[in-house]
């Protein structure tokens, strides 16, 4: 019986200190990020998970009726941030096969903000629309999109995985940007959460595919949610073709509960004449008293040398 007792004691102690480190983890990587003021000289940009929607599922997390729940709430964040260039990811409505799907997402913010229009995005028969830019129009041209999927058949539309998993992607856009005079380049990314040899298979690729562009001297942002924090594997593959990231702090992914138990997934990068004008910022807040989705925006304001 005494046994019993010593074991039953030493792990309610642990238990406890196992919540003690998660309340101190959540602290650590919590705290709303005030915006920075308005610079009419930066750019601002933003990443964003949306999550996708299970057009076929009318109930629960995710579904048709959890949309239209969240969807306003997704429009007051988006114009909340009042960013100049936005990357979404899972920007999906999962409703058949890729090629015929809608995007609920994409149109409603469209149809409500009618001066942002759509980047790296088309006709889902040609050329993948889940995973797009939203930008100015009064700030900035697009010049060019295009896409590639994370797979030994990039330019085989909606290709699966290096491992055989759901198909994955880049995205990217060539912009002109009105008020700096300048010219730049895009790349939107959304890598595998669960497989690692897929991530970084996956980032391998992004980096073969910018390297002629930093080789012609253009300038780059990496955009996207990564799967993967500060000082990962997957992230040094881009930082040694000269991608710098935002050194942003505590959490962008919360279980759409605002439980921030771990450090940035979501990131911003940059090659070229890029200076930073403002701290990487993160919006760890509801809008109109819900989670629009299980991420944070996170934004920071660029100025482009000249």
């Amino acid at each position: 019986m005494a046994y019993v007792k010593l074991v039953s004691k030493a792990l309610a102690g642990f238990l406890a200190l196992l919540a003690l480190l998660a309340c101190s983890q959540i602290y650590r990587n919590s705290g709303t990020d005030p915006l920075p003021p308005e610079d009419e000289k930066a750019l601002r940009v933003a990443t964003y998970n949306v999550h996708y929607i299970s057009v076929r599922r009318e109930t629960g997390p995710w579904s048709l009726a959890d949309w239209h729940r969240r969807k306003a709430p997704l429009d007051e964040a988006f114009k909340y941030i009042a960013a100049d260039l936005v990357a979404f990811q899972e920007m999906e409505s999962h409703s058949g096969p890729e090629e015929t799907q809608g995007n609920l997402t994409l149109d409603y913010l469209l149809a409500n903000n009618p001066k942002a229009t759509a980047a790296a995005s088309g006709d889902p028969a040609i050329f993948p629309n889940t995973q797009p830019f939203l930008y100015r129009r009064d700030r900035l041209r697009m010049t060019d999109q295009g896409w590639f999927f994370f797979s030994d058949t990039p330019e085989t539309l909606y290709s699966r995985t290096f491992n055989g998993s759901y198909p994955a992607y880049a995205t990217w856009a060539a912009f002109e940007d009105r008020e700096a005079g300048a010219e730049f380049r895009a790349v939107n990314i959304h890598t595998d959460f669960s497989s690692r040899s897929n991530r970084l298979q996956s980032v391998a690729l992004v980096a073969e595919r910018i390297r002629p562009w930093v080789a012609a001297g253009e300038t780059i942002l990496v955009m996207g949610d990564l799967n993967a924090r500060l000082g990962d594997t997957t992230l040094q593959i881009l930082e040694a073709e000269g991608v710098t990231f935002a050194p942003v702090e505590g959490a962008t992914y919360h279980f759409n509960r605002g439980l921030n138990l771990f450090g940035a997934i979501d990131h911003i990068g940059w090659i070229g004449d890029v200076q930073t004008a403002s701290q990487p910022t993160v919006i760890r807040q509801q809008f109109l008293g819900e989670w629009p989705t299980d991420h944070y925006p996170h934004l920071i304001d660029l100025r482009f040398d000249q």
